[in-house]
């Protein structure tokens, strides 16, 4: 099995779930039963990044809300996917319309509902806090929990490893 490291320079598309990924998990609803949920602004600057540079920046969520797709959309996200229950068919349904292959994808998960998907998904990855299940067939755990930089982290280290980290326009924003 190839190195990790390794694997890194097939990635031409990002793929992450929402909620426990780029969030911490955590919901605050309002008495008017709107959800409001934290981001992290590192992962930000690396996704909308990532997008600047050609990347594919896709999110699967069995969550969907406006503020959701209003974060995404401010970061130039454009493929988004929210109310999904079962990710395995989007996930496929998404690498045949691009004509993407499972190798040029990380996907970052953090629970049950991201199994099947980071079976298939070339490079699967997941926050430090994830569920052990997913942590069993990460490729890569991060340092970082959900919502604290694990998105950043794995961007990161793609543009690392393709040399396309803090080159030209990397610096702005």
């Amino acid at each position: 099995m190839a190195n990790y490291k390794e694997l890194l320079k097939h990635i031409n598309t990002f793929i992450f779930d929402y909620d426990g990924v780029l969030t911490d998990g955590s919901v605050i609803t309002t008495n008017e039963g709107d959800a409001h949920r934290v981001s992290n602004v590192k992962d930000g600057y690396a996704l909308q990044l990532a997008v600047k540079k050609g990347y594919r920046v896709a999110v699967i969520s069995g969550a969907k809300s406006q503020s959701m797709m209003h974060r995404l959309k401010a970061l130039q996200i454009t493929d988004i996917f929210l109310g999904i229950e079962k990710k395995q068919d989007t996930y496929r349904a998404y690498l045949e319309k691009n004509n993407i292959k499972s190798e040029q994808v990380l996907y970052m998960g953090d629970d049950i509902p991201d199994y099947e998907v980071m079976l298939e998904a070339g490079v699967p990855t997941c926050p430090a806090d994830a569920a052990e299940e997913i942590k069993s067939v990460a490729r890569y755990i991060s340092h970082f929990s959900g919502g604290k930089g694990c998105v950043r982290d794995v961007i990161e280290q793609v543009l690392k490893v393709q040399g396309k980290w803090m080159n030209d326009d990397a610096c702005h924003w």
